[in-house]
């Protein structure tokens, strides 16, 4: 591929996954699912180009995103992990066997949100609304159901991988060589 359609390609994830975000400020009930679904355009660099040209379009859009991004919530959610998760879920998959894949996949994410969370709530005055309702049980119960969130995306994430290289691969790469 030309370096010219490598940086066009890029651009234009890179615009998209922006505008997937700064659109929270519209549909503020997408702050958990914009962020991932910005994240899923990284997977097209990973296959297309390679994982260094998508870990430079993931940093160009995480800086970007903490610098126009109005809800700061959306942009650490994909800079702490849903910006960069396509490039490590190709790299665990093909380095280790199923299950230790998926046992790294679940411990990264939970201890990412976690300390994402937890620096966004002592720092950013993030407040969670569930803990007035279940207190301090919140924390677990909401890594418990994003756990099974991140589950459900991965799994997906890997269908719509699978759907890229059976039928739309071939038309993607009559338009860019």
């Amino acid at each position: 591929m030309k370096q010219s359609s490598k940086c066009a390609i890029g651009g234009i994830v890179a615009a998209v996954s922006l505008v997937l975000m700064i659109s929270v400020a519209i549909i503020p009930f997408l702050t958990y699912a914009l962020p991932a679904v910005a994240g899923l355009f990284i997977v097209f660099i990973v296959i297309e180009i390679d994982k260094k040209w998508a870990f430079g379009v993931y940093c160009t859009v995480a800086i970007l995103g903490m610098l126009l991004v109005p809800d700061k919530e959306v942009a650490v959610m994909y800079l702490a992990f849903f910006g960069y998760y396509p490039i490590l879920k190709s790299v665990i998959e093909a380095k280790t066997p199923a299950v230790v894949g998926w046992i790294i996949k679940v411990i990264t994410f939970a201890s990412t949100m976690a300390v994402s969370y937890y620096l966004m709530i002592k720092l950013m005055g993030v407040t969670i609304d569930e803990t007035e309702e279940f207190g301090m049980m919140a924390y677990p119960l909401l890594l418990g159901m994003g756990t099974v969130a991140f589950i459900m995306y991965d799994i997906a994430l890997t269908k719509m991988i699978t759907l890229y290289l059976m039928k739309w691969q071939k038309h993607f790469k009559r338009y860019f060589k």
